[in-house]
Parts: structure tokens; C-alpha cells; sequence
């Protein structure tokens, strides 16, 4: 172990998605208390936890270094709440003759990490995937002949929409919700202050969980004009009764129904007994909906895992033949697609 100065440096949210996305080595430190960890943290192949306090005692002792776990890679990225008390660890580490490095501005940070990248394009039509890896979050802009349409936004990053909208000269004329969201507060309400058109799925607004009269709906087989571009709703329920993706050309903004590593959870909505309910709903989906489409048009979710592999043109996309050959389900009887959500509930 070796270090040149006496500070530690620093890495930004950014470099150090990138690096976690090119498998570089390193050990990520993380010096939160146990409950913070335990609401989100950064997945990382070489994590490590170690709480702030003992690092404060270990400065008196001198025992920094011992906090270390044996199959420590170098750099060590520490990490805290605001990049506060992590920025104290990575300078003791150093002065201990560890490559150590900060990150920047800490979870805060982390959290207002949001990327986008282009996922597909023609001569007049762009849909850009936006990707939150603080929470595994997906939304989508559709932008075609100088208007756009957001897809599942984020309420935190409503500003961001506005901005990508102007950089892409482009009017933000939709926003879109595949479905209602139990895991965000979605953005759709604070885009239509901007001016942008509110759209939910009709059948969301039928089940009575949400006012209908702040929005337009959309149904199976509806269509949406964003330009020269068509997005055309088609419903796949299953993880919600409401659940309905966009097709836009070649692409399927899929939702919370189809992911690139698993499929829709079908408990959220009715729980209990009533999920079983949407478990069938949801392989109706999954063998007759998603028959109903070629295996070239590329599937679009609203979320990723750790498991997910990004694309090689750094998106979380694959084609829906890939993921007929890839994910059980598509494989599976009703019955055994049934009972394997059962036992899932039941902790099995």
C-alpha cells in the first residue's frame, strides 16, 4: 500500500458508476450507522462496512489500517451521508498508507445521479433512457420533431426534464405514467404545471386511485402523436391491474411489467390472497400480450437490479426474443408460474 500525499482525493458520482460498470478493483467503505445501510446503499462486488465511530476511536489508537477487511482492493472509496465524515476516514486511511479516495458530496450525491442515454433512434425520432442508480429507477424522453414526451418520471427531477427539454430544443409536451407508482413519486403532476399533457392508463383511474379529472387516459390500442413519433398504449396487467406500455416503432417501454433480468412482482397491488389473482393476470400477460410482438422489438423498462447487465451501448435493454430465451417464465407452465409466486409470498 502506498500513497503520494496526505489527503485523500476525491471521486464523483458519476466516476464512480463508471467504475463500478467497467468491473474496476477497488473496495467500497462504507462508514453509515447499520439503519442508514439497511434503507439503501450502494451495491458494490467488494463492499465493506465499517461505522464512522470506530474509525474515530482507531485515529487515537493508530489502528486505522486493522478496520480493513484481508481481501482489501485498492483504491478504498468511503463513503457517508454528505461526504462529510467519509472525507475524515479516506484522509486517515491515506496517512496509514492506504490508496484511499472520498466520495463526493456522499449518498446525497449518489442519489441525484441520473444519466441519459440514447437506447434508440431513426431520421426524426429519439428515445433516450434516463437511469437512477440510486434506486434502480428507469424513465424514458421520446423526442421527435421538436416536442418530447417523458415516460415515468421522477418528481425529484423535474428541473432535469425542463432542462433536456430546452437542450434538445425541444417543447415537453406529455408526460406519461405506465402505471401508478408504488415505489416513486412520480413527476407526471409537477411536468403538467410546466404545460406538458398529465396521461395515466384508464384503467388505474377506473380502480379509483387516483382523481381522473387531473388527467388524460390512455387504453389498450391508444395512441399518442410526440411529433412525428406514435407511442400506441398497450395494457399488461399483472404487477397492477392498470399496468400499460408504450410502443414506440421498434420499442417497448415496457414498464414494471418485463425487465431484463425478471419479470413483474404481481403482489403490490391486491396482496394476500388477491395476488394470485394478478399472478395469472400477469402470465396471460407474459404468453399472450407478449406473443402478440415480434422478437426484434427491444424491450425498455421502468427498472434494473444488481443482477441486470447494461447493453453494450450502456442502456438496460434486450430484445424480447433474448428474453424469451433467457427468463423462466416464458418456459413455465401457468400452474408452476402460479405456485412459484405463492411461495415467494409465503417466504419460501
Amino acid at each position: 500500500m502506498a500513497a503520494d500525499t496526505d489527503r485523500a482525493g476525491h471521486v464523483t458520482p458519476a466516476d464512480l458508476r463508471r467504475r463500478l460498470a467497467d468491473g474496476d478493483p477497488m473496495t467500497l467503505l462504507d462508514v453509515r450507522d447499520r439503519t442508514e445501510i439497511e434503507r439503501w446503499r450502494i451495491e458494490a462486488p467488494n463492499y465493506h462496512h465499517v461505522p464512522y465511530m470506530k474509525f474515530v476511536a482507531a485515529g487515537v489508537t493508530g489502528d486505522v489500517a486493522d478496520l480493513l477487511p484481508d481481501d482489501l482492493h485498492e483504491p478504498v472509496v468511503v463513503v457517508c451521508p454528505r461526504g462529510e465524515a467519509s472525507a475524515e476516514v479516506a484522509d486517515q486511511l491515506v496517512a496509514a498508507g492506504v490508496d484511499a479516495e472520498n466520495l463526493a458530496g456522499g449518498m446525497e450525491a449518489w442519489a441525484r445521479l441520473y444519466d441519459r442515454v440514447a437506447v434508440w433512434a431513426d431520421d426524426t425520432t429519439t428515445v433516450y433512457q434516463y437511469q437512477r442508480p440510486a434506486s434502480g429507477c428507469l424513465g424514458y424522453a421520446v423526442v421527435s420533431d421538436g416536442e418530447m414526451a417523458v415516460v415515468d418520471p421522477l418528481r425529484a427531477f423535474t428541473d432535469r426534464y425542463r432542462d433536456d427539454a430546452d437542450e434538445l430544443d425541444a417543447t415537453l409536451t406529455h408526460a406519461v405514467d405506465t402505471h401508478v407508482h408504488a415505489d416513486h413519486v412520480s413527476g407526471v403532476r409537477a411536468l403538467a404545471a410546466s404545460g406538458a399533457t398529465p396521461v395515466l392508463p384508464a384503467r388505474a383511474v377506473e380502480r379509483g386511485v387516483v382523481d381522473g379529472t387531473d388527467f388524460e387516459t390512455i387504453a389498450d390500442g391508444d395512441e399518442l402523436a410526440v411529433g412525428t413519433a406514435t407511442l400506441r398504449a398497450v395494457a399488461l396487467p399483472g404487477h397492477t391491474t392498470g399496468m400499460t406500455a408504450l410502443v414506440v416503432d421498434g420499442v417497448l417501454l415496457s414498464g414494471d411489467s418485463l425487465f431484463v433480468e425478471s419479470v413483474a412482482r404481481p403482489d403490490l397491488e391486491r396482496e394476500d390472497a388477491g395476488a394470485a389473482d394478478l399472478a395469472h393476470e400477469l402470465y396471460v400477460t407474459l404468453t399472450e400480450q407478449f406473443g402478440l410482438l415480434p422478437d426484434d422489438v427491444l424491450v425498455a423498462p421502468g427498472h434494473y437490479s444488481e443482477a441486470a447487465e447494461q447493453a453494450t451501448d450502456g442502456t438496460y435493454s434486450a430484445t424480447l426474443g433474448e428474453l424469451r430465451g433467457e427468463l423462466w417464465t416464458f418456459e413455465t407452465t401457468e400452474a408452476a408460474f402460479v405456485e412459484r409466486y405463492d411461495r415467494l409470498q409465503e417466504g419460501v
